[in-house]
């Protein structure tokens, strides 16, 4: 069973890696295939984990599980840049679009308005 659960790690492994580099080069263009690929295999380690007893894992794989988790902790933290940069982007975007669509007439600042009296 540690031989198929090695497998399935191996691909995990290879499509998070895949994922940092392309998050970390700023090429977007094949990350929904690769999500695709990531939910498959954290699919398919969900069903094999259901067939383990953690306890009868040798010290080797709980080893290999650990360094998994490092790599899943690195990657959730590579989408989090991501998606905050993103919101970033889309905002300041947002941003522009609503002042190029305003003529001022409901801005919050009256430059050159006299109070009358």
């Amino acid at each position: 069973m540690e031989a198929v659960l090695t497998q399935a790690i191996n691909r995990l492994e290879s499509v998070l890696a895949g994922e940092s580099l392309a998050l970390r080069s700023g090429d977007s263009t094949g990350l929904s295939d690769i999500s695709n690929r990531k939910n498959q295999s954290l699919f398919e380690l969900t069903r094999l984990q259901r067939g383990i007893e953690p306890a009868s894992l040798s010290a080797e794989m709980r080893d290999r599980l650990g360094t998994l988790r490092e790599h899943l902790t690195e990657n959730s933290r590579l989408l989090q840049i991501h998606i905050e940069a993103t919101a970033e982007v889309a905002d300041v975007i947002t941003r522009a679009i609503a002042a190029a669509e305003s003529d001022g007439t409901y801005g919050s600042s009256l430059s050159g308005a006299r109070v009358a009296k």
